[in-house]
């Protein structure tokens, strides 16, 4: 009890001085409990919707598109509406609908702008039918009722400024028309941001699907008492196997995996940032409690000297740490609940719609923040608490402070050298490696290895590094600028941990910023040997199609000397002359193809891939199947015939695009393939006329005005876009990385502040004989930057080595140029002064404040 009292007495004795250590297990904690928040609310709320909008059973084609796939043929797969008479004939069936649904549609205004999201959710076109009232309620004007009527969801109606009577156009793969819209229908759960359009059954089957009288699915309804699984046990038994026939509760499942995949990314993603962010913050609780406790000496000797024991002072620290990691976390996990609406708010702008309304805390995430916070703290505190329980009694006769144990910081730097050592030698073996999957584990375990031997041996590291910034940054400020190096210099370690807490921040950002780069770098040199294409047609964002229509125009286009169409077949399955079957990617293309994409060879002509019935294959498939260029393959393809290909080129994969392609010719495809099946193009590139370049880019641009879902690129327009799509990609990492910085720099401003209070005799002294304030708060200002640019100098270091390395395994991939970005480095070192003279800030003006005598009045 008695050592319950005197942490609690301490704990509120010291509150001040904790304050940042308890924000800093808030911000951790609020991160990961704000992480687990959002995702759990996304869940929940697509959860309501597939489960509002899923059909008791569904029955649809064998190879039916899962929800938000991307039509790839010219017509999806369906299923005729006669057989909607058989399933209403089925046992335990209430009622039977069609359902024709497809999200490979674009949806534009009067202006041309897409009314439906470019990212994110995508826009739906489908039939109106009854069952659609079990999601949404019809709330304005009435339901499309023939070719030239359509009706769109409320929650688009509103971003978009619609309303009733207004034309859109949709654009399809069998062409595009016009409607007015007659309706406007609103959800009865949360849309999160897709765009719905419904059409009458038959324009959506005609002018959507190019499918007269068909269906993508039809949707069931039970009998009461008849249960789902009862009622597709009785489908299946009528129609047989050769359909894809799934409950409410199959379907939703379905289509959670689906979404799961991605949250699950986006989930393990952020909680690894903030992993990092409880990392750092590690490192300011250890310098916290080893402050206290080396302020604490006397007191703690004292209370040796007076009967308590090791354990009873280690406990009594130990609770201490208890009490900050409870207070701090029950603070996190109700901002937690403050950066999941954040976090909903910023995918909101990036297409994701959430309602905050239906907010889900599960019980599981405050105990897990709880846990987290309260765990990570007392770990923490663990060693300064037992550096605490081996004071002796005689300390009270001591000043404050301990020394330092130069034989365990022998034994600490010894640690760190092998632990550095080890890192290296795993970095230079990652960039030795022959496979990218060899070299990948190498370099993980290099960088973990290096990371905590510099962390291990930072306080050796202080020694050297400190008065190398020293000489260059302090020796201008005479000896105010001696005092502060002096001052960073007195105690290593402290000076070590903090820089540490700095320098993980800082090593990710210098190894993205070296690896985005360079692969922006090697992605543009590329370009320049690869592509001789002068310009790039593709879909603008995930679900939009190159339609026949846009294929036949781009051709028609004048000042263009070829034009290449491009287009993938998946599912392929390739048979070689030793029996072996493999299921592949096809990639089929005109012949002119071979001039627009100048993929390296290792035997043959790129050119004579492109012969009658005749295929390349990549070197490394060559090599697994001991394929030889003259060879005969066996290729059925899906929904097609089963043809005899000639191996006429083996390919290099030795670059950037098209890594592993097997091509072939258009022609080939059609001749074994149905042409309802031939896939939509992927891709256009088109070669202009010499001298024609600028008149053939602008009569692109002007033929495909209309339809916003499709862009055409120069080569200097595709290179800017590989830069910005990279840049947002780092700035988003950046972003996130930017919570275990700021906990970093809370860590600079309590070093400081708690140096601030264990000099306080000292500075009081230095204040007598002659120190003016403004002096003193430069010495601590200095001193502040100087650990800032220690932080700083090891982490750009570990991170310049960390992203050279990543570099050298990309460069397996065809991505072979090193850049370092040195302005960004430049700017990332600057900015750490920066940070460090704000951090002083509020130290330094405490520390002008001081009252002279008192202070040398203190203990």
């Amino acid at each position: 009890m008695t050592v319950l009292k005197t942490s609690l007495r301490n704990f509120f004795a010291h509150k001040g001085r904790m304050a940042l250590s308890a924000i800093a297990v808030l911000l951790s904690v609020a991160f990961v409990c704000g992480t687990l928040v959002f995702t759990d609310t996304t869940n929940a709320t697509f959860d309501k919707l597939f489960a509002a909008t899923a059909p008791d059973v569904s029955v649809a084609p064998k190879n039916a598109l899962k929800g938000g796939e991307t039509q790839k043929t010219k017509t999806p797969p369906t299923l005729p509406a006669s057989q909607i008479k058989q399933l209403k004939k089925i046992k335990g069936v209430k009622s039977a609908t069609g359902e024709t649904s497809s999200s490979s549609v674009t949806v534009v205004d009067k202006d041309d702008d897409n009314v439906g999201p470019t990212s994110g959710a995508p826009t739906i076109v489908s039939n109106w039918d009854e069952d659609e009232l079990r999601a949404v309620e019809l709330t304005s004007g009435h339901s499309p009722r023939g070719p030239t009527e359509l009706m769109i969801d409320a929650d688009t109606a509103d971003r978009k400024k619609l309303k009733i009577g207004d034309e859109l156009r949709v654009i399809a793969i069998p062409g595009d028309f016009r409607a007015k819209i007659v309706g406007i229908a609103t959800f009865q759960v949360t849309n999160p941001g897709s765009t719905i359009v419904w059409l009458d059954d038959a324009t959506a089957q005609q002018r959507v699907l190019g499918v007269p009288n068909g269906y993508t699915s039809f949707a069931l309804t039970a009998q009461p008492g008849v249960s789902n699984d009862e009622l597709k046990k009785n489908v299946i038994a009528e129609l047989g196997t050769g359909f894809k026939v799934q409950t409410k509760a199959e379907t939703t499942e379905e289509n959670r995996e689906d979404l799961g995949e991605f949250l699950d990314v986006m989930k393990y993603a952020m909680l690894g940032f903030a992993g990092i962010a409880v990392l750092v913050g590690i490192f300011l609780i250890v310098n916290t409690f080893s402050m206290l406790v080396a302020q604490r000496t006397r007191e703690i000797g004292l209370m040796r000297a007076i009967g308590a024991s090791r354990k009873q002072i280690n406990r009594s620290v130990l609770i201490e740490a208890l009490l900050l990691g409870v207070v701090g976390s029950v603070l996190g996990v109700l901002g937690g609940i403050g950066v999941a609406v954040g976090l909903m708010k910023l995918m909101g702008s990036a297409g994701l719609q959430l309602d905050t309304d239906e907010l889900t805390v599960k019980t599981a995430t405050p105990v897990v923040g709880l846990v987290i916070g309260i765990v990570v703290t007392v770990i923490a505190a663990y060693i300064p608490a037992r550096r605490a329980g081996k004071i002796s009694p005689m300390a009270a006769l001591r000043e404050a402070g301990t020394p330092a144990d130069a034989r365990s910081g022998r034994i600490r730097g010894a640690i760190g050298l092998l632990l550095t050592a080890g890192g290296a030698a795993a970095l230079v073996m990652a960039a030795g490696a022959d496979k990218a999957a060899d070299g990948s584990m190498f370099l993980g375990l290099g960088v973990l290895l290096s990371l905590v031997g510099f962390i291990v041996i930072g306080p050796l590291l202080a020694g050297f590094l400190v008065r190398v910034v020293s000489a260059v940054v302090l020796r201008a400020f005479g000896p105010v600028g001696r005092m502060a190096e002096r001052n960073a210099l007195r105690n290593p370690r402290r000076t070590g941990a903090t820089g540490s807490a700095l320098m993980i921040g800082l090593a990710l950002v210098a190894c993205l910023s070296v690896v985005g780069s360079s692969m922006v770098a090697s992605a543009s040199d590329e370009l320049d040997k690869s592509v001789g294409a002068d310009f790039i047609i593709q879909p603008a964002h995930e679900g939009a199609t190159i339609t026949p229509k846009i294929e036949k125009a781009v051709h028609r286009v004048r000042g263009l000397d070829h034009v290449s169409d491009s287009k993938e077949i998946p599912d392929a399955r390739i048979t070689t002359a030793d029996g072996k079957t493999v299921t592949q990617e096809l990639s089929a293309a005109d012949p002119t193809y071979a001039e627009d994409l100048r993929t390296p060879v290792v035997e043959g002509k790129l050119v004579d891939a492109y012969d009658r019935d005749a295929i390349s294959v990549p070197e490394s498939f060559a090599k697994d199947h001991k394929v030889k260029k003259g060879d005969t393959l066996t290729v059925a393809f899906k929904g097609g015939k089963t043809a005899k290909l000639t191996v006429t080129v083996i390919t290099s994969e030795d670059t950037a695009f098209d890594q592993g392609a097997f091509y072939l010719n258009i022609s080939t495809l059609e001749r074994y393939v149905p042409a309802k099946l031939i896939p939509t193009d992927v891709m256009i590139l088109a070669a202009a006329k010499d001298g024609q370049e600028d008149a053939a880019y602008q009569a692109l641009k002007d033929v495909l005005r209309k339809d916003p879902q499709i862009k055409v690129r120069n080569q200097a327009d595709y290179k800017k876009l590989m830069e910005d799509q990279i840049g947002q990609l780092l700035n988003m990492v950046y972003g996130l990385l930017a919570l275990a910085i700021i906990v970093a720099v809370l860590g600079v401003v309590n070093t400081l502040a708690l140096s601030v209070v264990e000099r306080t005799r000292e500075i009081g002294l230095m204040r007598a004989i002659g120190l003016s304030r403004r002096q003193l708060r430069r010495m601590i200002r200095l001193e502040s930057v100087v650990i800032a640019l220690f932080g700083a100098l090891l982490g750009l270091g570990l991170g310049l080595a960390w992203g050279a390395t990543a570099q050298k395994l990309l460069a397996l991939e065809g991505l072979k140029v090193l850049e370092i970005p040195w302005p960004t480095i430049g700017k990332v070192f600057l900015g750490s002064a920066v940070v460090g003279l704000i951090a002083a800030l509020a130290p330094a003006f405490r520390a002008g404040r001081m009252n002279v005598l008192k202070a040398i009045a203190t203990d």
